[in-house]
Protein backbone atom coordinates (compact mmCIF):
# COMPACT_ATOMS: atom_id res chain seq x y z
CA UNK A 1 0.00 0.00 0.00
CA UNK A 2 1.03 3.44 -1.03
CA UNK A 3 2.31 5.30 2.28
CA UNK A 4 0.21 8.59 3.35
CA UNK A 5 2.10 11.67 3.26
CA UNK A 6 0.82 14.60 5.11
CA UNK A 7 1.55 17.62 3.36
CA UNK A 8 2.06 20.60 5.53
CA UNK A 9 2.02 24.55 5.04
CA UNK A 10 1.60 27.49 7.58
CA UNK A 11 -0.30 30.47 6.91
CA UNK A 12 0.05 33.90 7.97
CA UNK A 13 -1.60 36.60 6.39
CA UNK A 14 -0.82 34.85 2.97
CA UNK A 15 -4.02 33.62 1.35
CA UNK A 16 -3.07 34.27 -2.16
CA UNK A 17 0.22 32.40 -1.51
CA UNK A 18 -1.60 29.76 0.40
CA UNK A 19 -4.05 28.92 -2.87
CA UNK A 20 -1.27 29.08 -5.32
CA UNK A 21 0.27 26.54 -3.66
CA UNK A 22 -2.40 23.80 -2.96
CA UNK A 23 -3.44 24.66 -6.63
CA UNK A 24 0.03 24.09 -7.72
CA UNK A 25 0.20 20.92 -6.17
CA UNK A 26 -3.08 19.13 -6.75
CA UNK A 27 -2.03 20.15 -10.82
CA UNK A 28 1.43 18.83 -10.80
CA UNK A 29 0.84 16.25 -8.23
CA UNK A 30 0.41 12.51 -9.19
CA UNK A 31 1.67 10.63 -6.77
CA UNK A 32 -1.59 8.93 -5.14
CA UNK A 33 -2.29 8.97 -1.35
CA UNK A 34 -1.78 12.14 0.19
CA UNK A 35 -3.36 14.77 2.90
CA UNK A 36 -3.33 18.84 2.90
CA UNK A 37 -3.19 20.38 6.29
CA UNK A 38 -2.82 24.29 6.53
CA UNK A 39 -2.62 25.73 9.50
CA UNK A 40 -3.78 29.53 10.27
CA UNK A 41 -1.04 31.69 12.67
CA UNK A 42 -3.23 33.74 13.63
CA UNK A 43 -3.76 35.99 10.16
CA UNK A 44 -5.66 39.56 10.89
CA UNK A 45 -8.57 38.13 8.83
CA UNK A 46 -10.21 35.26 8.96
CA UNK A 47 -8.30 33.14 6.24
CA UNK A 48 -8.50 29.87 7.63
CA UNK A 49 -12.51 29.87 7.15
CA UNK A 50 -11.67 31.01 3.37
CA UNK A 51 -9.38 28.53 3.09
CA UNK A 52 -11.55 25.95 4.42
CA UNK A 53 -14.33 27.10 2.37
CA UNK A 54 -12.11 27.29 -0.94
CA UNK A 55 -10.80 23.41 -0.02
CA UNK A 56 -13.73 21.57 2.10
CA UNK A 57 -11.77 18.46 1.75
CA UNK A 58 -8.26 19.32 3.57
CA UNK A 59 -7.72 20.13 7.27
CA UNK A 60 -7.09 23.61 7.96
CA UNK A 61 -6.17 24.23 12.28
CA UNK A 62 -6.74 27.42 13.50
CA UNK A 63 -3.57 28.26 15.40
CA UNK A 64 -1.93 31.72 17.45
CA UNK A 65 0.91 33.09 16.06
CA UNK A 66 3.39 31.03 17.87
CA UNK A 67 6.04 31.10 15.44
CA UNK A 68 7.16 28.66 12.28
CA UNK A 69 7.60 25.47 14.03
CA UNK A 70 4.69 26.44 16.58
CA UNK A 71 2.51 26.62 13.29
CA UNK A 72 4.28 23.25 11.75
CA UNK A 73 3.93 21.21 15.04
CA UNK A 74 0.19 22.27 15.24
CA UNK A 75 -0.31 20.60 11.57
CA UNK A 76 1.73 17.62 13.24
CA UNK A 77 -1.34 16.94 15.88
CA UNK A 78 -3.92 16.56 13.09
CA UNK A 79 -1.31 14.79 10.93
CA UNK A 80 -1.90 10.63 9.61
CA UNK A 81 0.75 10.20 7.32
CA UNK A 82 3.83 8.12 7.39
CA UNK A 83 5.78 11.05 5.96
CA UNK A 84 5.65 14.39 6.63
CA UNK A 85 6.40 17.60 3.83
CA UNK A 86 6.45 20.61 5.28
CA UNK A 87 6.57 23.43 2.77
CA UNK A 88 6.06 26.91 2.65
CA UNK A 89 3.30 28.45 1.45
CA UNK A 90 4.95 30.77 -1.03
CA UNK A 91 6.38 27.66 -3.04
CA UNK A 92 4.98 26.60 -5.69
CA UNK A 93 5.49 23.02 -7.47
CA UNK A 94 5.32 22.44 -11.65
CA UNK A 95 6.20 19.08 -11.69
CA UNK A 96 5.72 15.78 -9.01
CA UNK A 97 8.00 15.47 -5.97
CA UNK A 98 6.20 13.50 -3.80
CA UNK A 99 7.04 10.23 -4.87
CA UNK A 100 10.86 11.08 -5.52
CA UNK A 101 11.11 12.31 -1.66
CA UNK A 102 9.38 9.44 -0.26
CA UNK A 103 11.81 7.00 -2.39
CA UNK A 104 14.62 8.63 -0.77
CA UNK A 105 13.65 7.91 2.44
CA UNK A 106 12.66 4.66 1.53
CA UNK A 107 16.07 3.62 0.52
CA UNK A 108 17.54 3.22 3.90
CA UNK A 109 16.01 3.29 7.79
CA UNK A 110 18.99 5.70 8.33
CA UNK A 111 17.38 8.75 5.96
CA UNK A 112 16.13 10.30 8.59
CA UNK A 113 14.61 13.62 6.13
CA UNK A 114 14.87 15.23 2.63
CA UNK A 115 14.85 18.34 1.12
CA UNK A 116 13.99 18.84 -2.83
CA UNK A 117 16.26 21.38 -5.13
CA UNK A 118 15.02 24.72 -4.42
CA UNK A 119 15.11 27.26 -7.59
CA UNK A 120 13.77 30.75 -7.53
CA UNK A 121 9.63 31.01 -8.43
CA UNK A 122 10.96 34.61 -10.36
CA UNK A 123 14.17 33.16 -11.69
CA UNK A 124 13.27 29.62 -12.92
CA UNK A 125 16.77 28.44 -13.80
CA UNK A 126 18.26 29.94 -10.94
CA UNK A 127 18.73 27.82 -7.45
CA UNK A 128 18.14 28.76 -3.92
CA UNK A 129 19.23 25.46 -2.66
CA UNK A 130 21.50 22.48 -3.40
CA UNK A 131 22.56 21.34 0.24
CA UNK A 132 24.16 23.22 3.08
CA UNK A 133 27.51 22.87 3.60
CA UNK A 134 27.85 22.11 7.64
CA UNK A 135 28.16 25.04 9.93
CA UNK A 136 31.65 26.26 10.81
CA UNK A 137 32.18 24.85 15.00
CA UNK A 138 32.75 28.79 16.55
CA UNK A 139 31.18 31.13 14.12
CA UNK A 140 28.27 29.06 13.22
CA UNK A 141 28.46 30.31 9.11
CA UNK A 142 27.32 28.21 6.29
CA UNK A 143 26.71 28.62 2.86
CA UNK A 144 23.69 27.62 0.22
CA UNK A 145 25.07 25.22 -1.94
CA UNK A 146 24.71 26.93 -5.19
CA UNK A 147 22.75 29.75 -4.16
CA UNK A 148 22.03 32.22 -7.13
CA UNK A 149 23.48 30.18 -9.32
CA UNK A 150 22.22 28.57 -12.53
CA UNK A 151 20.82 25.11 -12.79
CA UNK A 152 24.07 22.82 -13.64
CA UNK A 153 24.70 19.20 -14.11
CA UNK A 154 27.26 19.23 -10.67
CA UNK A 155 23.93 20.53 -8.95
CA UNK A 156 22.03 17.32 -10.35
CA UNK A 157 23.27 14.58 -8.04
CA UNK A 158 22.07 13.86 -4.94
CA UNK A 159 23.93 13.49 -2.03
CA UNK A 160 23.70 13.50 2.31
CA UNK A 161 24.08 16.85 3.04
CA UNK A 162 24.65 19.22 6.83
CA UNK A 163 20.60 20.54 7.42
CA UNK A 164 17.09 20.37 5.70
CA UNK A 165 16.02 23.95 4.32
CA UNK A 166 12.87 24.73 5.98
CA UNK A 167 11.08 25.69 2.82
CA UNK A 168 10.48 22.53 1.86
CA UNK A 169 11.83 19.00 3.66
CA UNK A 170 10.20 15.69 4.09
CA UNK A 171 10.77 13.45 7.40
CA UNK A 172 9.70 10.19 8.64
CA UNK A 173 6.92 9.60 11.33
CA UNK A 174 9.35 7.45 12.99
CA UNK A 175 12.32 9.37 13.43
CA UNK A 176 9.72 12.03 14.92
CA UNK A 177 9.02 9.73 17.40
CA UNK A 178 12.47 9.31 18.12
CA UNK A 179 13.92 13.13 18.29
CA UNK A 180 10.49 14.70 18.81
CA UNK A 181 9.51 17.71 16.65
CA UNK A 182 10.88 21.52 16.04
CA UNK A 183 11.65 22.76 18.89
CA UNK A 184 9.60 26.26 19.14
CA UNK A 185 11.46 28.16 21.35
CA UNK A 186 13.37 30.07 18.47
CA UNK A 187 10.07 31.70 17.14
CA UNK A 188 11.83 32.51 13.61
CA UNK A 189 15.25 30.97 11.96
CA UNK A 190 17.36 28.44 12.71
CA UNK A 191 14.60 25.86 13.73
CA UNK A 192 14.98 23.42 10.82
CA UNK A 193 19.04 23.72 11.70
CA UNK A 194 18.29 22.79 15.03
CA UNK A 195 16.17 19.61 13.96
CA UNK A 196 18.96 18.85 11.49
CA UNK A 197 21.38 18.68 13.76
CA UNK A 198 19.31 16.60 16.47
CA UNK A 199 18.65 13.89 13.49
CA UNK A 200 22.87 13.68 12.70
CA UNK A 201 23.20 13.30 16.46
CA UNK A 202 20.89 10.57 16.25
CA UNK A 203 22.65 8.79 13.98
CA UNK A 204 19.99 9.63 10.81
CA UNK A 205 21.24 10.94 7.53
CA UNK A 206 19.66 14.14 6.05
CA UNK A 207 19.89 14.34 1.72
CA UNK A 208 19.37 16.61 -0.79
CA UNK A 209 17.09 15.31 -3.42
CA UNK A 210 17.63 17.35 -6.99
CA UNK A 211 14.88 15.01 -9.07
CA UNK A 212 12.30 16.99 -6.74
CA UNK A 213 12.35 20.65 -7.40
CA UNK A 214 10.17 23.34 -5.54
CA UNK A 215 9.80 26.49 -6.87
CA UNK A 216 9.87 29.71 -3.71
CA UNK A 217 8.86 33.28 -3.63
CA UNK A 218 11.50 33.91 -1.05
CA UNK A 219 10.00 35.11 2.56
CA UNK A 220 7.14 37.49 1.62
CA UNK A 221 6.20 37.52 5.43
CA UNK A 222 9.67 38.40 7.38
CA UNK A 223 11.05 41.31 5.26
CA UNK A 224 14.86 42.09 5.23
CA UNK A 225 16.34 44.88 7.16
CA UNK A 226 13.56 45.64 9.67
CA UNK A 227 13.70 45.41 13.72
CA UNK A 228 11.72 42.34 13.66
CA UNK A 229 13.40 39.72 11.11
CA UNK A 230 17.34 41.43 13.23
CA UNK A 231 15.89 40.87 16.55
CA UNK A 232 14.61 36.87 15.90
CA UNK A 233 17.73 36.32 13.73
CA UNK A 234 20.29 37.57 16.13
CA UNK A 235 18.58 35.86 18.83
CA UNK A 236 18.34 32.54 17.23
CA UNK A 237 22.30 32.48 16.66
CA UNK A 238 23.13 32.57 20.11
CA UNK A 239 20.31 30.22 21.14
CA UNK A 240 21.96 27.60 18.24
CA UNK A 241 25.37 27.60 19.51
CA UNK A 242 23.48 27.34 23.22
CA UNK A 243 22.15 24.62 22.21
CA UNK A 244 23.81 22.36 19.50
CA UNK A 245 28.10 23.29 20.69
CA UNK A 246 29.52 21.48 23.40
CA UNK A 247 32.39 22.09 25.68
CA UNK A 248 34.96 24.93 25.07
CA UNK A 249 32.96 24.80 21.34
CA UNK A 250 29.70 26.29 23.46
CA UNK A 251 31.58 28.42 25.35
CA UNK A 252 34.18 30.24 22.74
CA UNK A 253 31.26 30.30 20.44
CA UNK A 254 29.21 32.50 22.54
CA UNK A 255 31.79 34.27 23.32
CA UNK A 256 32.52 34.97 19.65
CA UNK A 257 28.66 36.06 19.18
CA UNK A 258 28.48 38.22 21.75
CA UNK A 259 31.53 40.22 21.73
CA UNK A 260 32.31 40.14 18.31
CA UNK A 261 29.25 38.99 15.63
CA UNK A 262 26.85 41.34 17.40
CA UNK A 263 28.98 44.26 18.16
CA UNK A 264 30.55 44.41 14.81
CA UNK A 265 26.83 44.01 13.25
CA UNK A 266 25.37 46.91 15.09
CA UNK A 267 28.20 49.38 14.63
CA UNK A 268 27.55 49.17 10.99
CA UNK A 269 24.46 49.90 11.36
CA UNK A 270 24.77 52.66 13.49
CA UNK A 271 27.28 53.58 11.33
CA UNK A 272 24.72 53.82 8.31
CA UNK A 273 22.34 56.03 10.85
CA UNK A 274 20.21 52.54 11.42
CA UNK A 275 19.89 52.74 15.62
CA UNK A 276 16.76 50.84 15.28
CA UNK A 277 18.67 47.87 13.52
CA UNK A 278 21.52 48.04 15.86
CA UNK A 279 19.60 48.60 18.91
CA UNK A 280 17.41 44.91 17.34
CA UNK A 281 20.61 43.33 17.24
CA UNK A 282 21.88 43.89 20.93
CA UNK A 283 18.20 43.08 22.53
CA UNK A 284 18.06 39.64 20.38
CA UNK A 285 21.65 38.43 21.11
CA UNK A 286 20.97 39.66 24.75
CA UNK A 287 17.53 37.32 24.95
CA UNK A 288 19.18 34.51 23.15
CA UNK A 289 21.60 34.49 26.32
CA UNK A 290 20.04 34.63 28.87
CA UNK A 291 15.96 32.86 27.93
CA UNK A 292 15.30 29.04 28.75
CA UNK A 293 17.21 27.27 25.88
CA UNK A 294 15.03 24.17 26.19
Amino acid sequence: MTPLVSLITVNYNGLTDTCEMIESFRKKETYPNYEIIVVDNGSKLPEAKEIQKKYPDIKVVQNINNGFAGGNNAGLNVAEGEYYFFINNDTLIKEPVLETLVHRLEEDTKNGGVSPMLKFTQAPDTLQYAGFTPLTPITLRNKSIGYMQKDQPQYRLAYPTASLHGAAMMVRRDVLRQIGPMTEIYFLFYEELDWSAQMLRAGFKIWYEPAAVVYHKESMTVHKGTPFREFYLSRARLLYARRNTFGLARIFSCLYICLIAAPKKAIVYLLHGNTSLAWAVIKGTLNGFTVNNR
